[in-house]
């Protein structure tokens, strides 16, 4: 048994595809086919059901690729620790972040991570936050910036801000001219939330009820700027991150955001990795420059939104 035959049969896992395993492991198909016979040979098992145009696990087949990910995962672990020894701040990290957050946030903070660490190969991956998770944990990814609370005891994690939902309504509704909201003045009304699987979609569901507000059923959406233009285009009102409202995202002139004052709903986020992790210094480190945000855009994002539109002084 060698590392690269359980890279092999973690590719056919993947892929559940022999061709396309093989493709992503640069290698031919009867060659990977071969070898991975050869593993099942040597364990004395099927790992992998083969039928006509379908691949799939045996239940020790399944067994025994999680226990591959977790020893291709050390090996990569030692090597990355070895390089680091001698360059901490080169390498490569894999990254996760969930998709409402990612195009907002990393605009603010990829421009100081690459002057604070210049050879650093930073890796994203955008998923929802249950696939980062997984990945997290099996050694596919270094580190995931998610969302508090989250419990789990193999996984350290640095809290990094408190992001501060705003209300984004259609520029005719009842609430549009309203100057600030109470958590209060939700009650009652429908909003639009994102599909299952989303993070921000439970966070907006305990705002529902906390507030007494409900959500509107007949539509969900499969991205947040879908629910924007979902909003602009008059069909209801949601909530939308702080970031998600600030340049350089575009944003609809005929929806109206209110902020709230009193108990303000929000969301705090972290970055977690592995507690046996070989870069837990460093990446202690990358936390610290995602925390470093300019207070602006957090501790009162309308203003901050309204300042980076409008003209120079000398235009006014």
């Amino acid at each position: 048994m060698n590392l690269r035959d359980l890279k092999y049969l973690i590719a056919v896992a993947d892929h559940r595809h022999f061709g396309r395993a093989a493709a992503a492991s640069f290698v031919s198909q009867p060659t990977l086919s071969t070898q991975v016979r050869k593993l099942e040979d040597e364990l004395g098992v099927s790992l992998i059901e083969r039928a006509p145009r379908k691949v799939m696990l045996t239940p020790i087949g399944v067994e025994i690729v999680e226990r591959a990910r977790r020893v291709v995962s050390e090996v990569e672990q030692m090597k990355e620790a070895a390089r680091r020894s001698q360059r901490p701040e080169a390498g490569v990290v894999r990254l996760g972040i969930f998709p409402t957050l990612g195009p907002y946030l990393l605009p603010h903070v990829v421009p100081p991570i690459r002057e604070r660490f210049p050879d650093l190969q930073l890796l994203l991956v955008e998923e929802k936050s249950d696939e980062l998770l997984a990945r997290l944990r099996d050694g596919r990814l270094d580190a995931a910036i998610l969302a508090l609370p989250l419990h789990d005891d193999q996984l350290h994690h640095e809290y990094l801000f408190e992001e501060p939902f705003l209300l984004a309504v259609p520029e005719r509704h009842r609430l549009a001219q309203r100057g600030a909201l109470t958590i209060d003045d939700l009650a009652q009304e429908n909003l639009l939330l994102l599909e299952d699987g989303h993070c921000l979609r439970r966070q907006t569901l305990d705002v529902c009820q906390l507030a007494g507000a409900h959500e509107k059923s007949e539509f969900r959406a499969t991205s947040l700027e879908t629910l924007r233009q979902m909003v602009a285009a008059n069909v209801g009102i949601t909530l939308l991150p702080a970031l998600a409202v600030q340049p350089p995202v575009a944003h609809p002139p005929n929806i109206r955001l209110l902020s709230f004052r009193g108990a303000q709903p929000s969301r705090r986020i972290a970055m977690f990795w592995r507690r046996s992790s070989a870069m837990s210094e460093f990446l202690g480190g990358l936390a610290a420059t995602f925390r470093a945000l300019p207070p602006e855009l957090l501790a009162n994002p309308l203003a901050a939104a309204r300042d980076a539109h409008a003209p120079p002084p000398d235009m006014l």
